[in-house]
């Protein structure tokens, strides 16, 4: 399929400087890399630092890897047949099992956003003592903002996104700063400890962890959005957009791994080694950190939230989008697409919170995180299949190293998740 000039907002000539070329495609890297950032990943990541320490950084780097390569797989389908994931499932399988995965990706979809109404909720609450369901209300008016950034030139949305990712940059180096973490135990961490998989508390944070982390929706939001850049003035137009994009997309990610390693790190070092490994909440993390690290520290804490709930809400509605369109090939107008998926979230989290109050808020968050995990393998699937057929990617089909290495990740999550059912089912 040849690349509509429809789908390319920006290119850039091969002949231009290395400087040039990263600029012109630095953007829908960023755009994926929020989605491994949102309050989803603060739930998993600060249980799993309070209750086991620097354990289980193991897996956050695990996912982060896993995350690099299938992120790749997802931008080289879109290039390739300028299809995203979507399209491309409605395109190459029949119509009972397109309509089956198109169910699994919305009920991922309203999983992330529920994750992302919750944890803006919660930074609103701690940090202008606006009760929750309020909070939750207001997260309404995210349509609208992004609405209005979606009539704008795309650079923009790029640009307030990457603001408010250097944000949470800044906020975590400096309560990195002030937990100071032990070193040595952050690089033991990095490697394999048996505990995550004998002990069923550690194995279920993990699964909820490599869904936070590898969601579904980035899958097709990302195989969407690659398509919109294009290396011209080259033989070989794809291979090079594809180098490009694939660069692009790893050193964002590699953003986010740090993000997330360090919620981790800070919960570890504030709260594990201090006798709180009970902390569970965000706000109990937020409560702790004032006489542990100061005030300051505290309310870096909530700006970096409420800057991860913003900038995945965008991300996550454009997803939802994205998914409709292409599996059904409805085109709702975007402001009704947008309100259908936010209602479809914020149902449960006003039932949840009027029936219980803020007390299950962390189950709302770490339990969409499981259901992200258990729903992955049916994006992961369907995307690994696909970019390893040569009648569809022609000469840019997935050589088999990459093929065996992808149907390998795939075994790994099936394997979390078979393991976390199971002990669910345990009690």
């Amino acid at each position: 399929m040849e690349i509509k000039k429809s789908e390319v907002l920006i290119t850039i000539s091969d002949k231009a400087s290395f400087v040039r070329k990263i600029l012109a495609f630095t953007g829908p890297g960023l755009l994926v890399a929020v989605g491994y950032m949102d309050p989803g990943n603060w739930a998993t990541d600060l249980q799993g630092g309070a209750k086991f320490g620097y354990t289980l950084l193991f897996i956050i780097l695990l996912s982060n890897l896993f995350a690099i390569v299938l992120q790749h797989l997802a931008l080289k389908l879109g290039i390739v047949t300028q299809y995203d994931l979507a399209q491309a499932c409605k395109a190459y399988f029949n119509r009972p099992t397109s309509f089956f995965l198109w169910i699994l990706a919305e009920i991922a979809i309203a999983a992330t956003d529920l994750a992302e109404i919750v944890g803006t909720a919660i930074a609103l609450n701690l940090l202008f003592g606006l009760p929750l369901l309020w909070g939750v209300a207001i997260t309404v008016l995210d349509v609208l903002v992004l609405l209005v950034l979606e009539n704008k030139n795309s650079r923009i949305l790029e640009s307030i996104i990457g603001c408010f990712i250097l944000i949470i940059v800044a906020c975590f180096v400096t309560e990195l700063f002030l937990s100071k973490p032990i070193f040595t135990e952050i690089a033991k961490g990095l490697l394999p400890h048996a505990i995550i998989f004998t002990n069923k508390e550690a194995l279920l944070i993990a699964v909820g962890i490599i869904g936070a982390t590898v969601m579904p929706h980035n899958l097709y939001l990302h195989s969407h959005i690659a398509k919109k850049r294009q290396v011209i003035d080259t033989p070989d137009t794809k291979q090079a957009t594809i180098h490009l994009a694939t660069i692009d997309s790893t050193v964002s990610l590699l953003i986010a791994f740090f993000i997330n390693a360090s919620i981790l790190i800070l919960a570890a070092s504030s709260f594990h080694t201090t006798g709180h490994q009970g902390v569970a909440k965000i706000e109990e993390a937020y409560t702790l950190l004032i006489p542990l690290l100061g005030g300051t520290a505290a309310t870096l804490f909530a700006i970096a939230l409420l800057a991860s709930g913003q900038n995945s809400t965008i991300t996550g509605t454009l997803a939802g989008q994205i998914v409709m369109e292409g599996f059904l090939n409805i085109r709702l107008k975007p402001w009704i697409r947008r309100i259908i998926t936010r209602l479809i979230a914020i149902v449960p989290a006003v039932l949840i919170l009027t029936l219980y109050g803020q007390d299950k808020t962390d189950l709302m968050l770490v339990g969409s995180q499981i259901i992200l995990s258990l729903q992955l393998p049916f994006a992961i699937i369907p995307l690994v299949y696909i970019t390893s057929k040569k009648s569809i990617m022609g000469k840019y089909v997935n050589s088999t190293t990459l093929t065996a290495i992808a149907w390998v990740i795939t075994s790994i999550i099936l394997c979390f998740d078979f393991l976390a059912i199971y002990f669910l089912i345990q009690g």
